[in-house]
């Protein structure tokens, strides 16, 4: 039998972590009511602490790698776009 696996969106995690630091319900008590295992909450909760910091940083997140990537691509298309440009300029004379 194949397992499928549920995606929850980032609101769903973020709403079950506020209920889980509130420490009103056990783990296990919030697992059941969500239709979760203990293990998935604990998980969330220790993920959503770890990048806690980050709100509180200077300025935005960035990821420097697909800011590259993005740089990179925009340096090419600037590039083709100048050859077009070059090209148009000598069709018209």
């Amino acid at each position: 039998m194949k397992k499928t696996y549920r995606k929850h969106s980032p609101a769903f995690k973020t709403k079950v972590v506020l209920e889980a630091l509130k420490e009103r319900e056990t783990l296990s008590e919030l697992a059941q009511r969500h239709g979760l295992h203990p293990t998935q909450i604990a998980a969330w909760k220790k993920e959503f602490l770890e990048g806690a910091e980050q709100v509180f940083s200077d300025g935005p997140v960035v990821d420097a790698k697909a800011h590259e990537q993005e740089k990179a691509q925009l340096h090419q298309q600037i590039g083709e776009l100048t050859v077009t440009v070059n090209w148009l300029k000598k069709k018209l004379l």
